[in-house]
């Protein structure tokens, strides 16, 4: 045995444990139990997926002997099938499940048993392409995707079962790069995976997995139990350390407060130890079923900045639905919310009762915000034009012959404005005069500047791009123009991409950034860094978002076709009425 830190021996102390099995064999519930009915195993090639075109892979499925069709099963389902399902292995999962089933510490569950996909050689002398660590390793939904809608379905037809599509009633599981692909399918589709067991999961950087342990710290808690074991003297190599990797994995779960448990053992790069573990693991998973799993709202963990932002037991609302595609909104001194579909051309407003009525016909806006005038300024990129709208909806002139995609309204009347296609930020003045005060270069490159938005003490322009993973920021200087312009503010991107889509800018009192992308609300303070990522309120692009109702504690996001509201902990602030911002924690 390798000599292990005097702090990684406190962590086994500490560690939340099961009884260990000395051997690390299976124990009393992988063994055939008289008595006990026996699942059927149904075994096939899977070779048509559609997200993973090309692949060749063995799948086996378990049905347990008291599935009757009455109603749909539960499931778990397993990588690196084939050692799970075999009967004389480490794990003995068939086995262990018909005891399980049977004594009632797991509901009747279909076991599917899939292995990584292959895409074989032409000929018999070329290799094949092994997908393994391409489908398990990494980061995204693609494999998720693969198992949702390739592989269960193909399941349901092929074993004449029916598998219910409630998370709660669904597992993965897996070990070492089948450990984090099991929990990478459940993170990134809490809507269909609820439990999660990782077995010396490879949570370091063999395609990116150290980044969860941040993004657990910084997204919004997901509605996940997750059980994980790893030994002491797992495996160090050029990716990273497996041990310190689940520990980090384990603490952060902690930190945001997720029931999650860690068992300790004394195992290197093994499966030993957690197939002897297998009937805890899923006894400890399924436990209490069928109470729902829900997202942690406080309990032990920390979850110190979201806690800060997150309203407790506040969740996204549809304020309006059914629309063509709302891209902009902004609220008027009231806190009320006016917002645009461009695909109608309609301005909306919301009424007394708090439903959306027609503000203006015939807008064809993308970009909306309130001036200290109490007018509505509307960018219009198809008429090549500003105007501004009075309360009944008069509609008045500010510029034309201008390409305005999104708009910043100062204090003093000065609209600033983004210009998408000649990658140009400009000044209109209030005499109406105006002028290029950024243009994107090879060193200073905004590819796509989209949202724009002025810091609450008027001091800086913020500026997304679209195509990249930076909010810019630049100093106003005393001619209002646009200086030391800096990629500033860093946002978190997906796997597969550097485009974060960040398409609006919210600000709140304290100077934290609430930015739209791809992968949610992503909070950012003052000095530049994600401190937390808010859950969208449904899948696609976020398009604008801004603070509004009583006291500017409400959240309103657009997302094409719905408009949503959700209560903050944080107040938002008006663009016309300059706020003193304290001074950042650096």
């Amino acid at each position: 045995m390798s000599r292990i830190a005097p702090f990684l021996l406190a962590t086994l102390a500490l560690a939340q444990g099961v009884p260990q099995n000395p051997g690390y064999v299976p124990g009393p519930d992988a063994q055939i139990k008289p008595g006990v009915p026996r699942g059927k195993v149904i075994k096939f090639t899977y070779d048509t997926s559609r997200i993973l075109p090309g692949t060749s892979r063995a799948v086996s499925v378990y049905v347990p002997a008291q599935y009757d069709g009455s109603k749909p099963a539960c499931v778990m389902v397993y990588q690196d099938g084939a050692g799970y399902v075999s009967e004389t292995g480490g794990s003995r999962a068939t086995i262990v499940m018909d005891n399980l089933i049977a004594d009632g510490s797991m509901p009747v569950t279909v076991g599917i048993f899939v292995d990584p996909g292959v895409t074989p050689g032409v000929t018999a002398e070329q290799m094949a392409r092994y997908h393994r660590s391409l489908e398990y390793d990494g980061l995204g939904d693609r494999y998720a995707r693969f198992l949702i809608e390739d592989l269960i379905p193909e399941v349901e037809t092929r074993a004449n079962v029916k598998i219910s599509a409630n998370p709660d009633d669904r597992g993965v599981i897996g070990g070492s790069s089948g450990g984090i692909a099991a929990f990478v399918a459940a993170w990134e589709r809490p809507d269909s995976f609820h439990r999660v067991i990782s077995y010396i999961g490879s949570f370091t950087n063999l395609r990116g997995g150290d980044t969860l342990a941040a993004w657990i710290r910084k997204f919004e808690p997901k509605p996940l139990r997750i059980f994980m074991q790893d030994g002491a003297n797992d495996q160090s190599i050029y990716s990273g350390s497996w041990f310190l990797a689940n520990q980090e994995i384990y603490a952060s779960l902690e930190y945001s407060g997720y029931d999650a448990k860690f068992v300790i053992g004394t195992e290197g790069h093994s499966g030993r130890h957690g197939g002897a573990i297998l009937p805890e693991a899923l006894r400890w998973v399924w436990r209490e079923y069928p109470k729902p799993i829900v997202a942690s709202t406080s309990g032990p963990g920390a979850r110190h900045y979201i806690t800060d932002f997150l309203e407790p037991g506040a969740d996204w609302q549809v304020v309006g639905q059914g629309y063509g595609a709302v891209v902009a909104s902004a609220v008027d001194q009231g806190g009320i919310l006016h917002f645009a579909d461009v695909k109608s051309g309609r301005i909306y407003k919301l009424g007394a009762d708090g439903r959306p009525v027609v503000f203006k016909e015939n807008s064809a806006s993308t970009g909306l915000m309130f001036g200290p005038d109490g007018l509505l300024y509307a960018a219009q990129p198809g008429k090549k034009r500003i105007v501004a709208f009075s309360t009944d909806g008069t509609e008045q002139l500010v510029a034309q012959n201008v390409d305005a995609q999104n708009i910043a309204v100062t204090s003093k009347g000065r609209i600033y404005f983004t210009d998408p296609g000649a990658r140009r930020v400009w000044l209109l003045d209030t005499d109406k005069k105006k002028r290029v005060v950024f243009q994107s270069t090879a060193d200073n490159n905004i590819a796509y500047p989209g949202a724009i938005q002025l810091s609450p003490d008027e001091h800086l322009l913020n500026v997304t791009d679209r195509d990249s993973r930076w909010v810019w920021s630049m100093q106003l200087g005393a001619d209002s123009g646009a200086q030391a312009p800096m990629p500033f503010h860093h946002l978190e991107t997906a796997d597969d991409t550097q485009i974060t889509n960040a398409a609006g800018i919210a600000i709140d009192n304290t100077g934290h950034l609430f930015v739209a992308t791809s992968l949610g609300i992503q909070v950012v303070d003052q000095p530049g860094r994600v401190v937390g990522v808010v859950r969208k309120p449904q899948a696609g692009p976020v398009n604008s978002l801004v603070f509004g109702g009583d006291g500017l504690h409400t959240l309103y996001v657009t997302t094409g076709d719905r408009v949503f509201s959700r209560k903050m902990r944080r107040t938002g602030t008006l663009p016309w009425q300059p706020v003193k911002l304290p001074r950042p924690q650096l």
